[in-house]
């Protein structure tokens, strides 16, 4: 039955980023809906798919999304999935709840494949101020950029030397986004 079903976010890597690896939204909903899930739903260009499948380890959905999207697509596409409740989680923690924002500051959730194998003292702050980490929760790491003083792909960088290159990034307003489409 429905109930036993399960709501999934799917969260794609590396898409539509500057000219590079194009997916058009409406293609991947088709494909994700070609798989047997339903409700599929995207949200913005950066490959944020919601959907409703049957109970299974998300390693495995993982898997399976990423085989697919690349045999359609031509090139590979990590697929990092998180139950919604996870999400929930996440958001309700409101790990920026103590952060001022300004129109240079940026508020960044970055989804981990897997847990950490270590993770620095908290909050660890850049040399020149501009990022730091404010949180790991798990497998999601939160931290804050200051556009005045630094660039995103440095910071980005620095991410995947400390924790790990398999992992996914997503501005703070498109979890909220998110997860008002999950609610």
């Amino acid at each position: 039955t429905m109930n036993d079903n399960q709501t999934y976010v799917a969260l794609l890597r590396g898409i539509n980023v500057g000219g590079h690896h194009k997916v058009p939204m409406a293609e991947l909903r088709e494909e994700i809906d070609n798989m047997g899930f339903e409700h599929v739903q995207t949200l913005l260009n950066s490959g944020n798919v919601i959907f409703v499948g049957d109970p299974i380890d998300t390693e495995t959905l993982e898997e399976n999304i990423s085989v697919k999207l690349e045999e359609v697509f031509g090139f590979s596409i990590p697929v990092l999935i998180r139950k919604k409740e996870e999400v929930f989680q996440l958001f309700s923690a409101n790990p920026f709840e103590n952060i001022e924002v300004t129109k240079d500051i940026r508020l960044y959730a970055s989804f981990l494949k897997d847990d950490p194998e270590s993770t620095p003292p908290l909050p660890w702050i850049s040399e020149d101020g501009a990022f730091r980490i404010i949180s790991v929760r798990g497998r999601t790491v939160c931290s804050v950029l200051d556009l005045s003083v630094s660039k995103t792909t440095k910071a980005m960088g620095m991410l995947g030397k400390m924790f790990d290159d398999n992992m996914t990034t997503r501005n703070w307003k498109t979890v909220h986004r998110i997860v008002k489409k999950l609610s």
